[in-house]
Parts: structure tokens; sequence; C-alpha cells
């Protein structure tokens, strides 16, 4: 009777071992770069993401940055698993409808005046100007066509009408509102030295010779809020949309198995998910 209960228990001891063989995570084949939730991901996934972020094709990377951009790649996936399982898009293939999808079903309040107002209060630094100048010109090829155009200018010929007549391509006219920063070296000096309706000489460049007209000069100066406020409310809203990705993402790392396969990565991976399962009671 012993004899067989013994045998009996080794039966069920190798039966488990067995089952338990079979179970095992069969070895993925060479492309397949990571497992999500019991799914392959294969590497040309990878790298389409790749080139929608870099652009470039051709643009070495070192095995750090890959490794970050690997991370963030498997959080946009997770995103898409999260979105599909709740019903929110029909499939993983476009992760970025994934994660908008995601923001859409559980939209946060807008910043509010308050908050805009404060964010401004706070940041009124950013939105300093420097001395500028309202300033056109009028830019010709040779030397003889710019003492021209400064004797009609002189002679009291409208600048708008000389820089019609005289100036080559787009180089005439208005040219905007610039700071010394916004002007080359060799012009910030004599410019900022005009005033408002005044003309300079003629001043040589390499591609030509310019005439310059201040129309008006503005100080140093914080933008005011209403100037800023449409760029202050899409940056706040931007950064409420990246916390709560950032916690739809950290949900999303507890949820899911989540495998890597460094040896099948052309790269030496040193990302956050290493090598190791997640494991999920939920799944």
């Amino acid at each position: 009777m012993r004899q067989r209960t013994s045998f009996v228990a080794g039966y069920l001891a190798f039966a488990l071992l067995a089952a338990l063989a079979c179970r095992r995570e069969q070895p993925p084949a060479p492309d397949v770069v990571a497992r999500i939730g019991g799914k392959d991901v294969h590497y040309a996934r990878f790298e389409g993401y790749l080139q929608r972020s870099m652009g470039d094709p051709d643009t070495v990377l070192a095995s750090d940055v890959l490794s970050e951009l690997f991370d963030q790649f498997l959080d946009e996936q997770l995103l898409a698993h999260l979105a599909l399982d709740r019903g929110l898009v029909p499939s993983i293939d476009h992760p970025r409808q994934a994660a908008d999808a995601l923001l859409r079903s559980d939209p946060e309040a807008e910043p509010g005046e308050a908050e805009i107002a404060a964010w401004y209060a706070a940041h009124r630094q950013d939105f300093a100007r420097p001395e500028r100048v309202r300033l056109r010109q009028i830019l010709v090829e040779d030397k003889k066509a710019a003492d021209r155009a400064a004797h009609d200018l002189a002679a009291g010929t409208a600048f708008e009408e000389v820089a019609r007549r005289a100036s080559k391509g787009a180089g005439g006219g208005f040219s905007g509102v610039l700071s010394r920063a916004d002007l080359p070296p060799a012009f910030a000096d004599a410019i900022f030295n005009l005033k408002p309706g005044e003309v300079s000489r003629v001043m040589p460049a390499e591609y030509g010779f310019h005439l310059f007209q201040v129309l008006e000069r503005l100080p140093a100066e914080v933008a005011p809020l209403d100037e800023v406020k449409d760029g202050i409310l899409a940056r706040l809203r931007q950064e409420r949309a990246d916390r709560r990705l950032a916690a739809l993402v950290k949900e999303c790392r507890s949820r899911y198995t989540v495998v890597v396969y460094g040896r099948n990565l052309p790269f030496n991976y040193e990302g956050t998910y290493g090598g190791s399962k997640k494991q999920n009671p939920r799944r």
C-alpha cells in the first residue's frame, strides 16, 4: 500500500512538473522585442515609432538614447492596450490616437482665468522683452544704386517709393520688430543709434548694400498678460495632459505583464523595463 501511495505521489509530482514545463513561456521569434499582456511586440513597430519620433532614418543614436526611446515606445503601446480594453479604439495599431481617446474619455476642467493669471505672475520674467526697434530697409546690389537711393531719400522721396523702385527681391520695405540680438552685430549699434524716422548711412554687406529706417523705438518691457494668455493656456493644457498620461502609464505598468527581450534588440537595452516580468493579478 505504501509503495502504491509513493508511486501515485511520484506520478502526480511528475505530472505537475510536466504541466509547468508546458506552461513555460516559449522562446520568442527573433523579431519579437517585447510582450505586453502575452501579446508579441515586433521590432518593426518600434522602427515605425523611431521614424515618427526622429524623422531622419539615418540618425545614429547611442544605446542609452535608444533605451529611453524604447521605454517611451512601450509606454505608448501600454496606453494603446488600455484604450483597446476600455473599448475606446478598435485596435492598438494607432497608439497616438489611443492616447487622445484616453484623455477625451476622462477630460479635466479647463484652466481658469485665476490659474492663468497666477502662472503669469510666477513666470513674469519669461515674458521680458529687450529694447526693440520697428525697422524697414532698402537692399540693393551695388554701391551706385545704394548711393542713388540715399540721395533720393535725402531729397524727400518717400521711403516706401524708393524701396519699391530700388530694392531687390524681398529685401525692401518693412523688416519687422527686432532686438539687438536679432540683428547682425555689424548693423546693431548703428541701427539702435537712429532716432525714429531717421535713415542710416549706406551699409555694405556680403550680399549687397543696406539703408535702414527706424520707424519706432520700443522700450524693454514685460509682455502684458493679454498678449501671452493664449500661449499660457496651451502650456497649462499640455501640462495637464502630460500628468494624466503619466498616471495612466503608471496604471498600465501595474496592470499588464511586460517582458523585454533585450537579446532581440540591436542595441544594449538599459531602460526601466529591464528584462523581468511584472506580475499582474488581473490578467
